[in-house]
C-alpha cells in the first residue's frame, strides 16, 4: 500500500510539473563558413524561435590599425511572446547593440 500511494505522488509530481517548451529545443538550420583564417560567418535556427546569424573578418591586416570586426544580428522570442531582434557590430570602438527594444543613448 505505502509504494502504492509513493507511486501514485510521483506521478501527481510528474503531471503538475512545469512543462519547458525550450527544453527540447531542435536545430533547424545550421552553417558555418570557418576555415581558421580569414573571415568567417556562420548562422543557426532553433525551433524554439531563436536565430542568429554573423560575419567577421580582421581589417588593416598587418598595420598597426589591425582590428577585428564582427557584425551579426540574433532574435528570440521573448516571454511577453514579442519576437526581439538585436543588430550589433564590434570592433575597435567596441560592442554596439541596435534593437528596437533598446534605449537610445540621449
Amino acid at each position: 500500500m505505502k509504494l502504492f500511494i509513493v507511486a501514485a505522488l510521483f506521478v501527481v509530481a510528474a503531471v503538475a510539473a512545469p512543462v519547458n517548451p525550450d527544453a527540447d529545443a531542435q536545430i533547424l538550420r545550421f552553417d558555418n563558413e570557418n576555415i581558421g583564417v580569414g573571415p568567417y560567418g556562420f548562422a543557426f535556427e532553433t525551433s524554439n524561435g531563436i536565430a542568429q546569424n554573423e560575419q567577421g573578418e580582421l581589417k588593416n591586416a598587418g598595420t598597426e590599425n589591425e582590428a577585428m570586426e564582427v557584425r551579426g544580428q540574433y532574435s528570440y522570442r521573448g516571454d511577453d511572446n514579442v519576437v526581439y531582434t538585436v543588430t550589433y557590430i564590434a570592433n575597435e570602438n567596441g560592442f554596439q547593440a541596435d534593437g528596437a527594444h533598446i534605449p537610445k543613448a540621449q
